[in-house]
Protein backbone atom coordinates (compact mmCIF):
# COMPACT_ATOMS: atom_id res chain seq x y z
CA UNK A 1 0.00 0.00 0.00
CA UNK A 2 1.44 3.35 -1.05
CA UNK A 3 1.60 6.16 1.52
CA UNK A 4 -0.33 9.28 0.65
CA UNK A 5 1.64 12.46 0.38
CA UNK A 6 1.20 15.03 3.14
CA UNK A 7 0.01 18.48 2.06
CA UNK A 8 1.45 21.19 4.35
CA UNK A 9 -1.53 23.48 3.61
CA UNK A 10 -4.07 20.77 4.60
CA UNK A 11 -2.09 18.56 6.97
CA UNK A 12 -3.80 15.67 8.76
CA UNK A 13 -1.91 16.07 12.05
CA UNK A 14 -2.87 12.66 13.51
CA UNK A 15 -1.81 10.72 10.40
CA UNK A 16 1.34 12.82 10.01
CA UNK A 17 2.37 12.11 13.63
CA UNK A 18 1.45 8.41 13.46
CA UNK A 19 3.56 7.95 10.33
CA UNK A 20 6.46 9.96 11.79
CA UNK A 21 6.08 12.24 8.80
CA UNK A 22 8.73 14.69 7.64
CA UNK A 23 8.21 17.62 5.30
CA UNK A 24 10.42 20.51 4.25
CA UNK A 25 10.61 23.18 1.62
CA UNK A 26 10.49 26.88 0.88
CA UNK A 27 7.55 29.27 0.93
CA UNK A 28 7.84 32.66 -0.77
CA UNK A 29 7.99 35.46 1.78
CA UNK A 30 5.48 37.41 -0.33
CA UNK A 31 2.86 34.70 0.42
CA UNK A 32 2.97 35.67 4.11
CA UNK A 33 1.04 38.92 3.77
CA UNK A 34 0.82 39.76 7.49
CA UNK A 35 4.59 39.44 7.83
CA UNK A 36 5.30 41.39 4.62
CA UNK A 37 3.05 44.21 5.88
CA UNK A 38 5.48 44.74 8.79
CA UNK A 39 8.57 44.82 6.58
CA UNK A 40 10.30 48.00 5.44
CA UNK A 41 7.78 49.81 3.17
CA UNK A 42 10.53 51.40 1.04
CA UNK A 43 11.54 47.97 -0.20
CA UNK A 44 9.30 45.94 -2.51
CA UNK A 45 7.91 42.69 -1.17
CA UNK A 46 10.82 40.32 -1.45
CA UNK A 47 9.58 37.93 -4.11
CA UNK A 48 13.02 36.34 -4.34
CA UNK A 49 13.25 35.76 -0.59
CA UNK A 50 11.93 32.52 0.82
CA UNK A 51 11.09 31.07 4.20
CA UNK A 52 12.87 27.73 4.64
CA UNK A 53 10.87 25.31 6.76
CA UNK A 54 10.79 21.74 7.97
CA UNK A 55 8.23 19.80 9.97
CA UNK A 56 8.49 16.52 11.86
CA UNK A 57 5.59 14.58 13.35
CA UNK A 58 5.70 12.05 16.16
CA UNK A 59 3.48 10.39 18.72
CA UNK A 60 4.33 10.62 22.42
CA UNK A 61 2.85 8.53 25.18
CA UNK A 62 0.90 10.50 27.74
CA UNK A 63 0.66 9.58 31.43
CA UNK A 64 -2.05 7.00 31.82
CA UNK A 65 -3.09 5.58 28.47
CA UNK A 66 -2.84 6.60 24.89
CA UNK A 67 -0.62 8.97 23.01
CA UNK A 68 -0.77 12.45 21.50
CA UNK A 69 0.45 13.95 18.27
CA UNK A 70 3.44 16.30 18.39
CA UNK A 71 4.82 18.47 15.63
CA UNK A 72 8.25 20.09 15.44
CA UNK A 73 8.42 23.16 13.23
CA UNK A 74 11.72 24.75 12.20
CA UNK A 75 11.77 28.03 10.27
CA UNK A 76 14.53 30.20 8.85
CA UNK A 77 13.86 33.54 7.16
CA UNK A 78 15.48 36.89 6.45
CA UNK A 79 13.24 39.98 6.51
CA UNK A 80 13.98 43.63 5.90
CA UNK A 81 12.59 45.81 8.70
CA UNK A 82 12.96 49.52 9.47
CA UNK A 83 15.69 50.41 11.99
CA UNK A 84 14.06 52.40 14.79
CA UNK A 85 17.24 54.44 15.34
CA UNK A 86 18.19 55.62 11.85
CA UNK A 87 15.01 54.63 9.91
CA UNK A 88 17.07 52.80 7.27
CA UNK A 89 16.33 49.19 6.26
CA UNK A 90 17.89 46.52 8.47
CA UNK A 91 18.20 42.86 7.44
CA UNK A 92 16.82 40.78 10.28
CA UNK A 93 17.28 37.01 10.50
CA UNK A 94 14.40 35.06 12.04
CA UNK A 95 14.77 31.50 13.33
CA UNK A 96 12.14 29.34 15.01
CA UNK A 97 12.46 25.82 16.42
CA UNK A 98 9.29 24.85 18.33
CA UNK A 99 7.34 21.77 19.35
CA UNK A 100 3.53 21.77 19.33
CA UNK A 101 1.35 19.34 21.26
CA UNK A 102 -1.92 18.43 19.52
CA UNK A 103 -4.98 17.17 21.40
CA UNK A 104 -8.60 16.45 20.54
CA UNK A 105 -10.83 19.52 20.55
CA UNK A 106 -10.51 23.20 21.32
CA UNK A 107 -11.77 22.80 24.90
CA UNK A 108 -9.10 20.24 25.83
CA UNK A 109 -6.45 22.38 24.11
CA UNK A 110 -7.50 25.46 26.10
CA UNK A 111 -7.50 23.54 29.40
CA UNK A 112 -4.06 21.99 28.81
CA UNK A 113 -2.55 25.16 27.36
CA UNK A 114 -3.37 27.11 30.54
CA UNK A 115 -1.44 24.60 32.69
CA UNK A 116 1.35 23.64 30.29
CA UNK A 117 4.58 25.25 29.17
CA UNK A 118 4.13 23.53 25.80
CA UNK A 119 2.11 25.05 22.98
CA UNK A 120 -1.11 23.04 22.86
CA UNK A 121 -3.33 23.13 19.77
CA UNK A 122 -6.47 21.30 18.68
CA UNK A 123 -5.82 18.51 16.23
CA UNK A 124 -7.42 18.73 12.81
CA UNK A 125 -7.43 16.84 9.52
CA UNK A 126 -6.78 20.01 7.51
CA UNK A 127 -4.17 21.99 9.45
CA UNK A 128 -2.52 24.86 7.58
CA UNK A 129 1.18 24.63 8.41
CA UNK A 130 1.99 27.82 6.46
CA UNK A 131 -0.36 29.88 8.65
CA UNK A 132 1.27 28.45 11.79
CA UNK A 133 4.69 29.28 10.32
CA UNK A 134 3.65 32.88 9.65
CA UNK A 135 2.27 33.20 13.20
CA UNK A 136 5.56 31.94 14.64
CA UNK A 137 7.64 34.31 12.47
CA UNK A 138 5.48 37.24 13.59
CA UNK A 139 6.16 36.25 17.21
CA UNK A 140 9.89 36.03 16.46
CA UNK A 141 10.11 39.63 15.19
CA UNK A 142 12.21 41.91 17.41
CA UNK A 143 10.24 44.45 19.44
CA UNK A 144 12.58 47.24 18.32
CA UNK A 145 14.43 46.39 15.11
CA UNK A 146 17.76 48.22 14.79
CA UNK A 147 21.27 47.93 13.44
CA UNK A 148 24.06 47.01 15.84
CA UNK A 149 25.82 50.07 14.41
CA UNK A 150 23.77 52.29 12.13
CA UNK A 151 25.34 52.73 8.67
CA UNK A 152 24.71 56.49 8.64
CA UNK A 153 24.92 59.22 11.28
CA UNK A 154 21.72 59.73 13.22
CA UNK A 155 21.77 63.53 12.74
CA UNK A 156 22.70 65.34 9.52
CA UNK A 157 26.08 67.14 9.77
CA UNK A 158 24.50 70.62 9.94
CA UNK A 159 22.09 69.54 12.68
CA UNK A 160 24.92 68.05 14.75
CA UNK A 161 26.90 71.32 14.50
CA UNK A 162 23.83 73.38 15.45
CA UNK A 163 23.20 71.12 18.45
CA UNK A 164 26.81 71.53 19.62
CA UNK A 165 26.56 75.34 19.22
CA UNK A 166 23.35 75.49 21.25
CA UNK A 167 25.02 73.58 24.07
CA UNK A 168 27.93 76.02 24.08
CA UNK A 169 25.72 79.17 24.38
CA UNK A 170 26.02 81.10 27.66
CA UNK A 171 23.36 80.87 30.37
CA UNK A 172 22.06 84.38 29.54
CA UNK A 173 20.68 83.12 26.24
CA UNK A 174 18.26 80.92 28.13
CA UNK A 175 14.68 81.68 27.00
CA UNK A 176 13.51 82.43 30.54
CA UNK A 177 16.34 84.87 31.26
CA UNK A 178 14.17 87.69 29.84
CA UNK A 179 11.40 86.81 32.28
CA UNK A 180 13.87 86.84 35.15
CA UNK A 181 14.98 90.35 34.15
CA UNK A 182 11.37 91.60 34.03
CA UNK A 183 10.70 90.12 37.44
CA UNK A 184 13.66 91.99 38.92
CA UNK A 185 12.18 95.25 37.62
CA UNK A 186 13.80 98.44 36.28
CA UNK A 187 16.21 98.85 39.24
Amino acid sequence: MKKREHDPRRLDIERFATEGGQLSGDWPLAAMTRLVALCDPAQPAADAQAVRWSALGERRRRPGAGSDAWLRLELDAQVRLTCQRCLAPVETPLAVDRWFHFVEGEQQAAELDADSEDDVLASTRAFDLQTLAEDELLLALPLVPRHAVCPQPLLPEGAAAAEEASLAEPESAHPFSVLAALKRGPH
